[in-house]
């Protein structure tokens, strides 16, 4: 365990047993993210997925930019879809990562 911490290595287990002292810290961290996220689309000039304002300083007619955020996007795609993959495998073999490798 991280930090010699009473939670188990398996992060679904180590979820279950996570005080509710931490999910409260999780779900308010999480909201004060979200809250942010729609104070930021509330302004004027914001474009979909410019968070951080990257369009006042780029704009979509640039070749290279268009590339780069194409990128992002799958980039995004295949950690969407090696997270559900590890997911799977902590669930339904009940070792995660490289642990149903190791003897």
């Amino acid at each position: 365990p991280a930090f010699n911490s009473a939670l188990s290595n398996d992060p679904l287990k180590a979820m279950v047993e996570l005080p509710a002292v931490g999910w409260v810290q999780f779900v308010l961290g999480c909201g004060a993210i979200e809250w942010l996220a729609q104070q930021i689309k509330e302004r004027p000039g914001y474009e979909p997925g410019d968070l951080l304002g990257a369009a006042y300083w780029v704009d979509n007619s640039d070749e290279g930019w268009v590339q780069y955020q194409n990128k992002e996007l799958s980039n995004g795609r295949l950690a969407m879809l090696a997270i559900t993959g590890m997911i799977y495998q902590d669930v339904f073999t009940g070792e995660y990562g490289d642990m149903m490798y190791r003897q």
